[in-house]
C-alpha cells in the first residue's frame, strides 16, 4: 500500500471524562440483567405539554414527566429498586432517587453530566422541571459537575474500588448514584428506536425515539405517538413477574398522562 493512502486522518487526545464512561461499563458487565421493550402511548401526554407551552411559552421537560410516572411505579413496588447489603441483607429505600443524564454547556462544549433528582415519587411535574432546567443553566453548581471535573483526574483503581463499595453499601449507591438509572436517547432524533444502556442499578429505563403509527382507537383507527423504552433489572434482585407488573404500572401511569392533570385543567 503506498504511504500517501494512509494520510487524510486527524489525531486527537482522549478525553479524561471519557474514563467514568468505562468505568460504569467495567461495574455494569457483572450484572445478570433481563431487558423488555415497550411501546407508551404519549399521544395525549404531549398534547397536553404542548397545549400547556401554546398557553405559557414555557416548553415544559418530558422528562420530568416520565420521571414522574417512574417514580410512582417504583413506590408501588420497591423491590424493583432493591439493593444486596451484607449479611444477605436486602435494602429497600423509601424514596426514588433518579440519576438521570443532563446534557449542558461547559466552556462551548456540550457535555453529558450525570444529576441525581431525589424523591422523584413525591414531587410536582413542573418542581422537576424547574430542576433539570437549572442544572441546564447553571451546570457548575450541580454535584455532578465537579464529579466530572475531578474524578477522571483520579487513578483509575480508586475509581473502580469506589464503585466497588457502592456494590456492597446500598446508602453510598443512593448518595451517588440515586436508586434508578434513566437515559434519554430519543431527544436527539426524531426517529423511533429503542436504545439499550450501561446499568449500574436494580432498574434502568433507557427512552429511546417517538413514532407515529395507525392504531385503532374506540373503533376508529389514529395515528398515535409512541415512546420507545427499555426496562432492565437486574435478575439477582428482579424476577421476570415483578418486572412485567412493574412494565404494565408505568405504561398506565404514562398512558394516562400522569402528573399532567392539573396542566390540562388550566383555562385557556
Amino acid at each position: 500500500m503506498d504511504k500517501q493512502s494512509l494520510s487524510g486522518f486527524e489525531s486527537k487526545s482522549f478525553p479524561r471524562n471519557r474514563d467514568l464512561m468505562l468505568d460504569a461499563g467495567w461495574n455494569g458487565r457483572r450484572r445478570y440483567m433481563i431487558h423488555g421493550f415497550v411501546e407508551l402511548d404519549v399521544t395525549e401526554a404531549r398534547r397536553t405539554i404542548r397545549e400547556h407551552k401554546a398557553r405559557t411559552g414555557e416548553t415544559l421537560s418530558f422528562t420530568a414527566f416520565l420521571l414522574a410516572c417512574l417514580g410512582q411505579a417504583v413506590a408501588l413496588d420497591r423491590d424493583v429498586h432493591a439493593y444486596r447489603a451484607p449479611r444477605r441483607q436486602v435494602v429497600l429505600f423509601d424514596d426514588v432517587d433518579v440519576m438521570l443524564t443532563v446534557e449542558t454547556e461547559i466552556d462551548g462544549r456540550k457535555l453529558p453530566i450525570m444529576h441525581v433528582m431525589r424523591a422523584v415519587d413525591k414531587r410536582t411535574v413542573q418542581d422537576m422541571h424547574d430542576e433539570i432546567r437549572a442544572v441546564q443553566k447553571q451546570p457548575s453548581a450541580a454535584p455532578g459537575t465537579r464529579m466530572a471535573r475531578f474524578a477522571p483526574l483520579v487513578p483509575a483503581f480508586i475509581r473502580r474500588l469506589m464503585y466497588r463499595a457502592m456494590d456492597w453499601s446500598p446508602r453510598l449507591h443512593r448518595q451517588y448514584a440515586g436508586t434508578v438509572g434513566y437515559t434519554s436517547v430519543g431527544m436527539f432524533g426524531n426517529r423511533g428506536g429503542w436504545g439499550l444502556g450501561m446499568p449500574i442499578h436494580t432498574l434502568a429505563v433507557t427512552a429511546g425515539g417517538i413514532s407515529e403509527q395507525p392504531r385503532l382507537v374506540h373503533g376508529r383507527v389514529e395515528n398515535r405517538e409512541f415512546l420507545h423504552v427499555t426496562l432492565s433489572f437486574n435478575h439477582h434482585l428482579v424476577d421476570g413477574a415483578p418486572a412485567a407488573r412493574f412494565a404494565q404500572r408505568f405504561a398506565d401511569l404514562v398512558e394516562q398522562s400522569y402528573g399532567l392533570e392539573n396542566l390540562a385543567a388550566q383555562p385557556s
